[in-house]
């Protein structure tokens, strides 16, 4: 049985160079595992050493600090080695769907105001249609990336913006260069562990 996975926004950034590439992601898992209380989980660079640690099952491992200590203020706690099955992922399919009315902003100046002042200020910008914008219905900052999603109310308004790829934006009393992106999301279509 799969364990649930959380629900993650991604945003897949890198540089293709082989069109046989393109249609390949490599993934490096970041193994969580759900341990019972008083349990730790160590992995080892070499597995003969984690065999090793298993097959001699019981240990004894020194708390205290200092060698000084008189046998009385020393502690030690008796462990148990046991090995652990982790699912890892070995095939991953993902169904990509490109907005039509959305775009990402990246290259964001770092300005030192709060996001909801830049969403605003780029709101207002994009929102102009001297600008080549539109009436902007959502935006969304994206914590991990630095980007932010904005999303128009009409269909027409983002792919020239994408068609442009940069542009000046008025932030302020500044003209930041920012750079327009196509809006791509993603559900997990398959995925197989092993």
């Amino acid at each position: 049985v799969l364990p649930a996975l959380p629900e993650r926004n991604m945003v897949f950034k890198g540089l293709v160079t082989n069109k046989e590439d393109m249609n390949k992601l490599m993934l490096t898992p970041r193994i969580r595992y759900p341990l019972l209380g008083g349990s730790g989980l160590i992995t080892f660079e070499k597995e003969e050493v984690a065999q090793t640690i298993i097959e001699m099952k019981e240990h004894v491992v020194e708390l205290s600090c200092g060698e000084e200590l008189e046998e009385l203020d020393r502690c030690r706690v008796r462990v148990q080695a046991a090995p652990v099955d982790i699912l890892l992922p070995s095939a991953l399919e993902i169904g990509l769907t490109r907005s039509s009315r959305s775009i990402l902003v990246s290259d964001l100046p770092s300005l030192g105001i709060p996001e909801e002042a830049l969403l605003d200020k780029l709101e207002l910008f994009f929102s102009k249609t001297k600008n080549g914008g539109g009436e902007v219905e959502s935006r969304e900052f994206l914590d991990d990336t630095g980007q932010v999603v904005l999303t128009f109310a009409e269909d027409g308004v983002a792919e020239p913006l994408i068609a442009r790829g940069r542009i000046q934006v008025l932030i302020g009393k500044g003209k930041y260069e920012v750079k327009i992106s196509p809006c791509m999301s993603g559900d997990i279509s398959n995925l197989q562990v092993r």
